[in-house]
Order: C-alpha cells, then sequence, then structure tokens
C-alpha cells in the first residue's frame, strides 16, 4: 500500500489512473484535485483519503478524559479575567495519580489536562509570567501541575495531552500580535520540550480581548511548526489540522459522521473564504457528502472529537456534586461519539482538593464497567473476518445460539479510506429476515441500538459505496436496560 505527496501534471495522471483502476494509492491527510475531474471521479477518488499513523493511532483511543483544573477551580468561575490573584490556588489534598487511576480503570486512554486556560494562570512554573502555580502557596510555589499529571500518565502508561488557550486575558502583550506570538510560542515551547512525550495538543478557538482591549492575530504556522518540529507524533486538536471539533459541547455527534471532509481549520483568510464558500463550518450538518466534494478543490483526514463534561461546567462547582450525568446519560453519550466515528472527549474536573470528586468517581466506574461488560461479551461467532464489500453486496454471520442483541458494532478498514455511504442490518427470526437497524456511514467505529431480539443469524448489506468497502469487523451485543431507557418487546426466534 503506497501513500503519497504528490503535485502537479503527475497527480493528474495518477488521479486519473485511479479512478479507472482498482489501485493501492492513497493519499494521506490532504487531497487536491485538479479542475479537470468529473463528479464521480472526485468522489470515487475520496475513497482513498486516509489518516497519518499519528491521526490513525488517535482514533483507537476511542476515550479519553479532559482535565479541567485552574484559578477557575477556586473562583468558582467558568471563565476567569486574568486579574486573579495566583494566592488563590491552594489545593489542599493534590493526587494525580488518583485522577489517572480512577479514569484508566473506566477505560479512558489518554488525559487532556487544561495547562492555561483564558485567564492566563499557568499551571507550570513558566519564565514567560508570574501568573503561574510558581506564585501561589500549593506547595510553598514550587509546585508543578504539569509535571505531577504527566509522571503519574507514565507511571500507569496513561497517554497524555495538553490544551494551551491562545487567548490570554492576562498577559499584557495580548493584543500585540507579534509580541504575543512570541510569549505563546515560549509558553508552547516549555510544555512541549520539559515534560516528555505529548500525545495532543489542543487549541481552543476562544478569541477575545486581552489587558489591551485588543484582540490578537494568531501565528497559527508557526504554532503548528513548533508542534511538528518538538512533538512530531502529537496530532493538533480543533484550531489544527488533524482533529476537529464535532461542533457542540452536549456529546452529540453526527449520524452521517464523514472523516473525508472539505472542511479546514479556520487559521487563515484563505481557508475563511474557502469554508464561506461551500457554507460549512465545524457545527454544520453535512461535512462529507457527494455535494460537497463535487464543489470542493481539496478534501482532508479531518476526524471528528466530542467534548462533553459530566457536570454542567466545565471547572469543578460544588453545587454541582449532585449533578453529575446519569450513567444513562453518559451510555448514550458514549453511543453518540465512539458509535459514530468519533472520538470522546469526557471532561471530568478535579476538586479544591486536587482530587476527582467521589460522586465523580463512582458514576466513571459505573460507566467502565458498563461499557465493558457490553462489548467484552461478542455474540457472533465470525465477525472478525474482513470484508471487501461492493455496492449491494450481503453477507451473513452466524449468532451464537439463544444469544438475545440489542446492539450491532461495524467498523471499516480506515486505512484504506472511509467509503460506505448506506448499510442496513437483518435478523433471521422466525424464518424469516427481519430489519432491525440501518445507518449511513460507518467509518472507524459504528453502534447502533435496537429492540431486543434473539436471530440465529445477522445480515449487514451495503447498499452505497464509493468505492469497494473495506469492512473490518461486525459485532453484536446485549446492552443492559437503564433507567432512561424504554423497553421495548422482544424478538425471539423460535
Amino acid at each position: 500500500m503506497r501513500k503519497i505527496t504528490i503535485s502537479g501534471f503527475w497527480l493528474f495522471l495518477l488521479l486519473l489512473s485511479a479512478c479507472n483502476q482498482r489501485a493501492n494509492t492513497y493519499f494521506e491527510k490532504k487531497l487536491t484535485y485538479p479542475n479537470i475531474l468529473t463528479s464521480d471521479q472526485k468522489v470515487k477518488l475520496a475513497a482513498y483519503v486516509v489518516p497519518t499513523q499519528q491521526q490513525y493511532e488517535w482514533q483507537q483511543l476511542e476515550l479519553t478524559a479532559f482535565i479541567h483544573f485552574g484559578i477557575n477551580t477556586f473562583t468558582g468561575r467558568e471563565w476567569g479575567d486574568g486579574s486573579e490573584s495566583p494566592a488563590l490556588f491552594n489545593p489542599t489534598d493534590f493526587d494525580a495519580d488518583q485522577w489517572v487511576s480512577s479514569l484508566q480503570e473506566a477505560g479512558f486512554k489518554m488525559i487532556i489536562l487544561t495547562a492555561k486556560h483564558h485567564d492566563g494562570f499557568c499551571l507550570w512554573p513558566t519564565r514567560t509570567t508570574t501568573h503561574s502555580v510558581a506564585s501561589s502557596p500549593w506547595r510553598n510555589g514550587q509546585g508543578d501541575v504539569v509535571r505531577a499529571v504527566k509522571e503519574a500518565c507514565d507511571r500507569h502508561e496513561m497517554k497524555f495531552g495538553l490544551y494551551l488557550s491562545p487567548w490570554d486575558r492576562n498577559a499584557e502583550s495580548y493584543g500585540n500580535s507579534p509580541q504575543y506570538n512570541a510569549l505563546f510560542v515560549e509558553q508552547l515551547t516549555e510544555l512541549l520540550t520539559n515534560y516528555g512525550e505529548v500525545h495532543e495538543v489542543w487549541f481552543d478557538g476562544a478569541n477575545g480581548e486581552g489587558p489591551s482591549g485588543k484582540v490578537q492575530e494568531y501565528d497559527w504556522t508557526r504554532f503548528y511548526h513548533v508542534i511538528d518540529s518538538l512533538q512530531p507524533n502529537a496530532v493538533k486538536a480543533i484550531m489544527g489540522d488533524d482533529v476537529r471539533w464535532v461542533g457542540n459541547e452536549n456529546g452529540l455527534g453526527r449520524e452521517t459522521e464523514w472523516s473525508v471532509t472539505p472542511l479546514q481549520p479556520s487559521i487563515s483568510e484563505a481557508t475563511l473564504i474557502e469554508n464561506k464558500k461551500l457554507e460549512i463550518s465545524p457545527t454544520a450538518d453535512d461535512l462529507g457528502s457527494r455535494d460537497l466534494i463535487e464543489r470542493s478543490q481539496s478534501i482532508y483526514w479531518y476526524p471528528s472529537e466530542v467534548d462533553v463534561s459530566i457536570r454542567p461546567g466545565w471547572f469543578y462547582h460544588p453545587e454541582e456534586d449532585h449533578q453529575v450525568k446519569s450513567l444513562a446519560s453518559l451510555v448514550d453519550i458514549y453511543f453518540q461519539s465512539v458509535g459514530m466515528n468519533s472520538v470522546l472527549l469526557l471532561n471530568i474536573p478535579p476538586d479544591t482538593r486536587g482530587r476527582l470528586h467521589e460522586a465523580d468517581v463512582e458514576r466513571l466506574r459505573q460507566f467502565g464497567s458498563y461499557i465493558e461488560k457490553t462489548f467484552d461479551n461478542e455474540k457472533l461467532i465470525d465477525g472478525d473476518i474482513p470484508w471487501r464489500a461492493r455496492s449491494g453486496a450481503s453477507r451473513e454471520y452466524n449468532v451464537i445460539p439463544d444469544q438475545t442483541i440489542n446492539t450491532v458494532m461495524l467498523q471499516e478498514d480506515i486505512r484504506k479510506g472511509q467509503r460506505v455511504e448506506k448499510f442496513i442490518v437483518e435478523g433471521f427470526i422466525n424464518n424469516q429476515w427481519v430489519q432491525l437497524t440501518e445507518g449511513t456511514t460507518i467509518g472507524y467505529k459504528r453502534l447502533l441500538r435496537f429492540g431486543n431480539a434473539s436471530p440465529s443469524k445477522l445480515r449487514v448489506t451495503i447498499n452505497d459505496t464509493r468505492d469497494i468497502g473495506n469492512i473490518k469487523k461486525v459485532g453484536a451485543y446485549f446492552a443492559a436496560a437503564l433507567e432512561a431507557d424504554i423497553k421495548e418487546d422482544q424478538l425471539t426466534d423460535k
């Protein structure tokens, strides 16, 4: 399998060849179309855009955790204004190992820490400002939250990522674009140099006024270069070009979620113009349809990350201790994120002690147990056999005898692109095929729930695909009913 980057006349010849034969040529992360291609050729070539190795490994994580912790934890605010005294930051029982172990036991594979939020307070002893832990009473000014969390992640073999807010409401240079960009690059360099391997760098899109009353113009190209130079294996998220925001903070993915999309991160006038011309943004319902691809000049492998908090707020507030999301809500979010070709980034905010609150930890434990119990109990006998599926093709799978199911999983081998546009799943019940569910895109993983059924076989039909679909796995499971679930009649194959 070849992955290439090429341009000009030779690209045109290669594209034309790929459109007219079964090619093993793939286009990693980005493809720019020659103007001469037809609409059908453009759609077909979209099937050959694939993730980078970093993007593929990121997608496999499935469950990642956001940790919002900082000066806001001690002021009760969500967005600080930068005037807060560092003396307020003083966790009484800080325990990064408790964070990591609680999350790991629940199945999470990476932690992303808010090293600096919009208030500008830095959780590491930076040389760029006194607005940091070094000016706090915590550990007599000798503490370093970033280091403590990174070392805990290393001890537990958990991946580590960093959120660094470009918006800084404390920095005097904010609004003086060259001066502040230099400060931000210095902060980014400190974080990516002094703490070992970083797997994800998360840039928020919030951009307001600083102390000067001016809005900053960020040098995204320069920021990207720093990351690529210092942490080449890290993915750049949200305002980065490796991972995109799903478009809401409610834990909701799209029913049709394409990782191949014409959408670009809005980091320059050129990308803003192109996105506007196509009438797309991270919040749009349609990010990858045939119509969009036909009208686009370039397409990208740009997968979705779903961020949502386990509580109403992103930072800890004691009055929300009884408002932790229910298990049923978290399971719904899992199906609507991981189950819709996305990675879930669930926020769990530490409290003023510097610990995850007991209510959050208990809910995480319940969530991890539910997911493990559901998906470790495979009901299909032969769902792991790879399948190259043309449009209209069907394949039957044997269900373990006398098993009840209400959930199916389909996966494409996204290393060969995302291709399936529509599929149905049927069960053989009482000597006839009964439709159980249907869907559009699959991508890395698609999960669908339906009423309890006890079929002897499943049949999957790939109705439409942009080229031969590479089905990696089909699975069937029983997901136990939760309080918020609507009970449905059970179908039995007798």
